[in-house]
């Protein structure tokens, strides 16, 4: 019985910490795995520390009583490279990301397809697009190293990008043609931004983290997308969390922006990372 259920550990890598949350009976359970990582032990979603990281990780999770859980983990943004493209095959091969490496076409990206762990995965409202995400085997390999020399059993390691797809589908979904969807994820050093257009990321920037400076880079990138596409007419604003000017920065882009609600996760990845994989 304990195999047929087994007990489940959703886990947030980035630079600066660990966090994560048991999840069991289809429920997440409280965002109790916490654990701040020292300076330089992982940089770029690389970990450069493995004999540590792997004791930090493996006495986290013998804490909670979580040890002999399985981990499915979401990798740091910087640890992967994206893409949107068409698909590139008349009929659906086999073995698709396979079949890509063999086709090989230019991505520009700057990891080469052979040298990388790849995910795939179809656009919300859009099956004839894919978004790929490439992690270089390396860092992928680095990882796994981690989770073994902490005694962890892991399931799973997915790409940031693609958890954050999966937790706002349903918004890209609810999206026009002719709208804009701008997402600003405060962290503690900087906000990410990401803009999307007809379901697809086509913008990624990292942004301050609050006050003036992060409005007007904000504008800035908002005016570059519209040249790129000057039939916009609407933008609507995704956040994870309000800011300290919030509504300063909701008068300059002239929306009220929409907070999405993590809980009962403890991050929107953490929200994604279920949504994909369980």
């Amino acid at each position: 019985m304990a195999q047929m259920f087994p007990r489940l550990v959703l886990l947030e890598i980035a630079d600066s910490g660990l966090c994560g949350q048991s999840y069991r009976d289809d429920q997440p359970g409280p965002l109790n795995l916490i654990a701040p990582l020292p300076a330089m032990a992982c940089r770029e979603g690389m970990p450069l520390e493995k004999e540590s990281l792997g004791d930090l990780l493996g006495d986290l999770l013998l804490s909670e009583k979580q040890l002999d859980a399985f981990v499915l983990a979401v990798l740091p943004f910087e640890a992967s490279h994206w893409v949107v493209l068409v698909r590139p095959f008349e009929d659906q091969p086999e073995d698709p990301i396979e079949a890509l490496r063999k086709l090989d076409p230019p991505l520009n990206l700057p990891v080469s397809l052979t040298d990388a762990y790849i995910d795939l995965q179809p656009l919300p409202g859009h099956p004839d697009q894919l978004l790929l995400v490439a992690s270089p085997r390396r860092l992928v390999d680095a990882w796994i190293d981690v989770f073994r020399l902490a005694g962890v059993k892991l399931d799973r390691l997915a790409p940031a990008q693609g958890c954050l797809m999966a937790a706002i589908e349903e918004q890209l979904r609810d999206s026009d043609d002719n709208e804009l969807v701008a997402l600003l994820m405060p962290a503690e050093t900087e906000c990410l931004l990401w803009l999307f257009h007809r379901g697809a990321p086509v913008f990624e920037r990292s942004l301050p983290e609050s006050g003036d400076d992060l409005i007007d880079d904000l504008m800035r990138c908002l005016a570059f997308y519209h040249r790129q596409e000057p039939g916009l007419r609407a933008l609507r604003l995704l956040q994870t969390r309000t800011l300290d000017n919030q509504r300063e920065l909701e008068r300059s882009v002239g929306v009220t922006a929409e907070i999405l609600s993590e809980a009962p996760y403890g991050s929107l990845l953490l929200r994604g990372l279920a949504a994909r994989e369980l």
